[in-house]
């Protein structure tokens, strides 16, 4: 895809109505490898999970480029333009629903419906401490850059993803997105695909300000699948986000962050993400009337 810059999987028959699934930071198209076979077979559908620049098996940004949020929008639009799709149902979890709300937002001729795990919107800085967050990015880029970690074997590149990750997750969970990040080196040990420029720190974020407002130009129907012991919750800003949304349905259910690939509540919210599909789509529906 992308002329060869992007990988992904893919489930479902190619003539099937087509979604694109967005993965998190630090994650990869494997995301939705739990979910995506009951969405296929409920919805009947096709998915196609991409890996963001820079993760799994995509091509990395060139020496001295960043990885910004907004430039992932590319790899949706190019992915959409590889497919030959004008528009497509988004399917976005963490890092991933943030950019298809960019996407949702700029480009709403591109966007049916989107779908979001645990994820609403981008991380924010407060324009006062803009300053500051720039020298962040600009002290990490001029760092000499580190080599990829290498492990003795997938098992311990597993075990170093539960025990180190930003989000708690456990081995059943990350087993699907470490297999995919993880190539083998000469000497029979596994180093990391992912590119490690994406731990540096942004040199510059949306404000609050810009990314509610972002929220509010979305047009398209959305839901929102938080777990319990996910990130939004009732945390201040969470609220704000969802407020700002004009056509959101949202529901909460039983796990983590990663709820859509853990083995004990992927069925809950395939049942949930099926059960909306089935509603009608509002924003279409106006069209025709």
């Amino acid at each position: 895809m992308a002329d060869g810059r992007l990988a992904g999987l893919a489930w479902g028959e190619a003539g099937a109505p087509t979604w694109l699934a967005l993965h998190g930071w630090l994650d990869n198209a494997a995301s939705f490898s739990r979910l995506a076979p009951r969405l296929v077979e409920a919805l009947d559908i096709r998915l196609v999970a991409i890996d963001f620049a820079g993760h799994g098996h995509s091509a990395r940004y060139p020496a001295g480029v960043d990885y910004a949020i907004w430039d992932y929008t590319h790899d949706v639009l190019d992915t959409l333009a590889s497919l030959g799709l004008e528009r497509a149902t988004l399917l976005g979890h963490s890092m991933g629903a943030g950019v298809a709300c960019l996407v949702a937002a700029a480009m709403p001729e591109r966007v049916e419906r989107l779908v979001l795990i645990d994820g609403l919107g981008t991380l924010t800085t407060p324009s006062e401490d803009t300053a500051a967050q720039l020298r962040k990015g600009l002290v990490a880029q001029r760092r000499r850059p580190s080599s990829s970690p290498r492990y003795a074997d997938i098992e311990s590149a597993i075990a170093a993803r539960v025990g180190g990750g930003v989000t708690p997750i456990d081995t059943a969970t990350a087993e699907p997105l470490v297999a995919r990040n993880v190539e083998r080196d000469a000497q029979g040990g596994c180093r990391l695909r992912t590119d490690g420029r994406l731990l540096r720190p942004s040199l510059v974020r949306f404000c609050p300000e810009q990314t509610l407002a972002l929220l509010g130009a979305i047009q398209a129907p959305t839901l929102l699948i938080e777990g319990e012991q996910g990130i939004l919750g009732e945390r201040s800003f969470a609220r704000r986000a969802r407020q700002a949304l004009i056509t959101l349905e949202r529901r909460v259910l039983p796990g983590g962050h990663h709820l859509h690939l853990e083995p004990d509540a992927v069925v809950a919210v395939a049942a949930a993400i099926g059960a909306y599909s089935e509603e009608p789509n509002t924003a279409d529906s106006a069209e025709r009337a």
